[in-house]
């Protein structure tokens, strides 16, 4: 016997499963008597004991030391989840919980944070959504010279560049200067900037600039061109770093099962804690337009505490991947369940967003 699913015997299948689905729903290991036990088994503790101990020696089940029952290996719950997993709609209950939820009328921004407490709520586990922070749309890019000390004024190495977006705000950053330029270039700049570009997002602002320049339509000097430039892409990095991380529901990991894992439910806190590096493993789920599953040690954040992550994508008005929504939770979660609830979640926000 293998890992394979497609080499395993009808009855090696049976029980894995059994086993699987028994562990999922009670989080202690499984013996033979319990499987025994399902209606619909017909195999005695001892055959039943025999298929576990195969199963085991290819590394799908596991004998931990305090108990003679057994637990999917991480490799056993990836096996059920890609092969075996029966994945339904999910429950009438919660569809009309999370629809409730996200569909109050209010703003788009309450819709998404309200959609992390849906998840949380039925799954029992943390919710999860990540928002890429929006791109500010450009009203006016000015450049204030800062003249080092002993330097030529008239020829600034530095300036603050000033961003005013659309809606009021205002960001400065400090950029340096091509040489040649002089103060009364980065007036002219300021100028086109508003005459040109103003009203545009950032990438939009620099998609334009950069074919004025090529039409040769563009009324600035190199100099000038490539302070443009620069000032546009200072926000324009800075930006696509900045994802918003909602997390949701932390407490639902603290639950009587995890009592007697302290240490694992701690380390998954901590973990929770660096938002930064959830938002780098979410991203991998805007990669395509399936959910990803990420079980245990699969994932590098994770790997300690031993916990799933189930991640899917939304979308906005223009079908372009907008955020990721999901659940993080200990590895003996009830895929069936949330797997649909979380790719249901998703798609509501995508229908509110479109």
């Amino acid at each position: 016997m293998t890992g394979s699913i497609g080499e395993m015997s009808d009855r090696a299948r049976d029980v894995f499963r059994l086993v699987v689905e028994a562990y999922l729903d009670s989080g202690h290991p499984v013996g033979s008597r319990t499987i025994s036990r399902i209606s619909g088994v017909n195999l005695s503790p001892a055959s039943i004991r025999n298929v576990m101990q195969d199963l085991e020696e290819t590394g799908l089940l596991a004998a931990p030391h305090t108990s003679a029952g057994r637990v999917p290996t991480e490799s056993g719950l990836r096996l059920f989840v890609d092969a075996i997993m029966q994945v339904a709609e999910p429950r009438a209950e919660d569809r009309a919980a999370i629809e409730a939820l996200i569909d109050r009328g209010g703003p788009i921004e309450e819709a998404i944070s309200n959609a992390t407490a849906a998840l949380s709520g039925l799954s029992a586990c943390a919710g999860i959504v990540l928002v890429p922070k929006a791109e500010p749309v450009l009203k006016q890019l000015a450049f204030v010279p800062l003249p080092g000390p002993g330097l030529d004024p008239g020829a600034p190495r530095q300036a603050v560049a000033v961003l005013v977006g659309s809606d009021g705000s205002v960001e400065n950053r400090v950029v340096e200067l091509p040489p040649g330029v002089t103060p009364s270039m980065l007036a002219e700049v300021g100028n086109y900037v508003s005459a040109r570009l103003s009203g545009l997002t950032l990438s939009d602002a620099r998609a334009r600039l950069g074919k004025e320049i090529s039409d040769g339509r563009a009324a600035l000097d190199q100099a000038a061109q490539e302070l443009i430039a620069r000032g546009l892409a200072v926000w324009s990095e800075d930006g696509s770093h900045r994802p918003v991380l909602i997390v949701r529901g932390q407490a639902n990991l603290i639950d009587d099962e995890a009592a007697a894992d302290l240490e694992r439910v701690r380390q998954l806190l901590d973990e929770l804690e660096g938002k930064e590096e959830i938002a780098r493993l979410l991203d991998r789920a805007r990669s395509g337009d399936a959910m990803k599953i990420f079980i245990g040690s699969e994932n590098e954040l994770f790997a300690l505490s031993g916990s799933s992550v189930i991640a899917a994508p939304y979308r906005g008005r223009d079908g372009k991947l907008v955020g990721v929504v999901g659940v993080i939770g200990p590895t003996r979660l009830n895929y069936a369940r949330v797997v649909p609830m979380v790719d249901f979640t998703a798609k509501a926000l995508s229908r509110l967003l479109a």
